[in-house]
């Protein structure tokens, strides 16, 4: 049975609390750090992908970015955090759409995934990614997926765990790495998951 992805995360978003998903994240720091390390113009055109209701979006227009695109696929999710930012929600581009169904108008600077591009487990879907990723991608990318030492499931999904190697070679064309990092994200229930982040330079 093919999953419906869409109505997976619909129902996860309008049935559960930031303090009941494992990705919470009360400062997305290694995200913030990873942008903030590509020395970018207020106006870069920064896009987070699988962004869902994270607060990265308020930390970077506390920052003073001023182009920001939020694209996931639960509109529920986006209306969380839109709710959340009140009149500053106005500031930024949402997009409801299945990254595998994204078709950018145009292009980023940075394009920003923690945890949904190891929800791709399959080679069409790596390849489908990648090639939008080329589309869409002017100067930088960060990517924080699952390591070979995190969970092998999240919300009741498979994922793909990923190490430094296999990360930089699914992207090796047109992505240069940059630096790579794991650290261990805890969660609201107390329990660790370990993660790889990675920043890659376009080419």
């Amino acid at each position: 049975m093919k999953l419906d992805r869409k109505k997976h995360w619909e129902t996860v978003y309008e049935t559960k609390n930031p303090d009941q998903v494992s990705w919470t994240q009360e400062t997305p720091k290694s995200s913030l750090e990873f942008i903030q390390s590509f020395g970018l113009n207020k106006t870069a055109r920064i896009i987070d992908v699988g962004g869902g209701d994270s607060k990265l979006v308020d930390c970077l227009l506390d920052e003073g970015f001023e182009n920001i695109t939020v694209l996931d696929i639960s509109a529920k999710s986006l209306e969380k955090a839109k709710n959340r930012l009140g009149k500053k929600a106005d500031k930024v581009t949402w997009i409801v759409s299945d990254i595998l169904e994204f078709e950018p108008n145009g292009t980023f600077d940075v394009w920003h995934d923690r945890a949904n591009f190891h929800f791709l487990t399959t080679t069409d879907q790596i390849e489908k990614y990648i090639k939008t990723a080329r589309q869409s991608v002017s100067r930088f990318m960060a990517i924080g997926n699952f390591s070979q030492n995190g969970p092998e499931k999240c919300s009741g999904l498979e994922i793909k765990q990923y190490s430094q190697e296999e990360l930089t070679l699914e992207f090796r064309d047109g992505f240069e790495k940059m630096k790579c990092m794991t650290e261990d994200h805890l969660t609201p229930f107390g329990t660790k998951q370990n993660f790889l982040f990675c920043s890659f330079k376009r080419q």
